[in-house]
């Protein structure tokens, strides 16, 4: 029974469904751990000069829920979905970033770094695998010696 859940999850929502599936959880996740014991904001100014952090953190539950409600849709219209995981990470590298360059909060570079790569860069580089991509290669046919093609 779980063998057939499990296979039914992997055939139905597909490589970039478990992507986004993955994703959406991690950033609803986020936003309720930001809520629940809220971090130091230092670098964080720009945002918590606008709204409180708790405030913030919905935007990164907001986004997972997106995120996740997309993995259950068609190649195409997920797009949403990687749009949505993409908003929060790249608003946390560029106020971050800000505060460095700013000499707010020097560490911010490093932060923002970590954001860009580890976080939109991967949303960015699976939002190009194509559905059922990155399988397999076919075996690469043996051209014998002195046989055509």
């Amino acid at each position: 029974m779980r063998t057939a859940a499990a296979r039914w999850l992997r055939l139905h929502l597909g490589r970039r469904g478990s992507f986004l599936a993955f994703m959406g959880i991690g950033k609803i996740c986020w936003g309720i751990g930001l809520v629940v014991e809220p971090p130091n904001t230092g670098g964080l100014e720009l945002l918590t000069d606008i709204a409180p952090l708790h405030c913030w953190a919905w935007v990164w539950i907001l986004a997972g829920t997106v995120t996740f409600a997309s993995a259950w849709v068609r190649f195409g219209q997920d797009r949403f979905g990687f749009l949505a995981a993409s908003v929060p990470p790249s608003l946390w590298a560029f106020v971050y970033g800000w505060a460095a360059l700013s000499g707010h909060y020097p560490r911010g570079i490093f932060i923002f770094l970590w954001y860009i790569t580890s976080h939109c860069g991967v949303i960015w580089c699976a939002s190009r695998v194509p559905p059922g991509g990155g399988g397999r290669r076919p075996a690469a046919r043996r051209v014998e010696e002195g046989s055509p093609g």
